[in-house]
């Protein structure tokens, strides 16, 4: 069992002369791009919880692996978080007091769990927080490693860590068919350094990852990804000043939450559908949700999200709409310590649980 495995930190982490010793050819050029659309689930925890005991059902009842389950109601895909140096329990406490569960992640964690979704038929998102926790609009902490590092070291540091994870899963054969620069970026990225507010240093930090990617797998589409998905003014202020700082990337991801919002989904599915086609003509990209949830006491509301939320980007002109990842599937908020409530599961018994009837938007 790998549980314990994934636990040991690599030390000497984002050395440049050990990445650059890998020894790594790039991926092949037989190695094409994703062309299904993808119906993912971000299974971060999925391992974490495995470790802790936790089981899951099937529709009969029956034990069996999540991602086998997951499978056989239509998911195609799933998106794996890596953090630089994680703490060791793999738990974070944020500013409010609230501690999370960050999942095994990571290289070790990503490149076995990628191995497991490969051996299904599944295509792999990569998703780099450049943080040892969760990046997102409100968290862009500078790994630890690297907090005292100069501007053109941690434009090193960002490549060789990139550089390092796609090797090691290139070396186990996985060659993902996407990968996120950056989780969430609303206002940038290793802040300060990376905020917003200076769009040109934010795009060198873009475009060192983007190097890093396709140094290893040219095949590899890269996302910039922020949250919001509703709310276009946001997309268009971000993704101009990337464009006019010379930020490279092939895909625009969005997370969207009504939940978080606060909105009946009927309210800004319309304005998400609108941010969508307006990205993918503005700016000539494919676009795709990274991120999506609803409630798990409410599968049918989050079933109605997922298919709404599918139609959306399948409807994206030209072929430009990509994907739905929803984020994560396989939790119930009874074995999380925050009890993040949009998992799309039910507790079964103490630690078993079993997914609801959301999923079935998938197939």
């Amino acid at each position: 069992m790998f549980k314990r495995s994934i636990k040991a930190i690599l030390l000497g982490f984002m050395c440049t002369t050990i990445t650059l010793g890998l020894g790594f050819t790039a991926a092949p050029t037989t190695v094409q791009a994703a062309t299904t659309f993808a119906k993912g689930a971000d299974i971060g925890w999925l391992n974490q919880l495995e470790d802790k005991g936790i089981k899951w059902q099937n529709d009969k009842g029956v034990q069996q692996d999540a991602l086998q389950i997951l499978k056989d109601h239509g998911i195609n895909a799933v998106r794996l978080r890596v953090f630089v140096n994680p703490p060791s329990n793999y738990q974070w406490t944020k500013k409010d007091g609230t501690t999370c569960f960050l999942g095994y992640s990571d290289t070790n964690a990503a490149v076995y769990m990628a191995q497991r979704a490969k051996k299904l038929g599944m295509k792999v998102m990569i998703d780099f927080h450049y943080s040892d926790h969760f990046a997102d609009p409100a968290y862009q902490d500078k790994p630890a490693q690297w907090a005292n590092d100069s501007f053109d070291q941690l434009k090193n540091d960002v490549y060789s860590h990139t550089h390092y994870v796609m090797s090691a899963l290139a070396n186990a054969g996985i060659y993902p068919d996407w990968v996120q620069v950056g989780n969430e970026t609303n206002t940038g990225m290793l802040w300060p350094d990376g905020s917003n507010y200076n769009y040109n240093k934010w795009a060198q930090l873009i475009n060192s990852g983007y190097d890093a990617v396709k140094s290893v797998s040219s095949s590899s589409k890269v996302i910039i990804h922020l949250a919001s998905g509703a709310n276009n003014s946001l997309y268009r202020g971000v993704f101009d000043g990337l464009k006019s700082a010379g930020a490279k990337y092939d895909v625009i991801g969005m997370s969207y939450y009504p939940y978080w919002d606060g909105v009946d989904y009927t309210k800004n599915i319309n304005s998400l559908a609108y941010n969508l086609n307006d990205m993918a003509s503005r700016y000539n990209k494919e676009v795709m949700i990274c991120e999506v949830g609803g409630p798990q006491n409410n599968p049918t509301q989050t079933y109605n999200i997922i298919k709404a939320a599918i139609n959306k980007v399948q409807s994206v002109p030209n072929g430009k709409g990509i994907g739905v990842f929803y984020w994560e599937p396989e939790a119930n908020s009874s074995v999380l310590p925050d009890s993040y409530p949009l998992g799309a599961c039910n507790k079964v018994s103490e630690n078993t649980l079993k997914f609801t009837s959301a999923i079935d938007a998938f197939k």
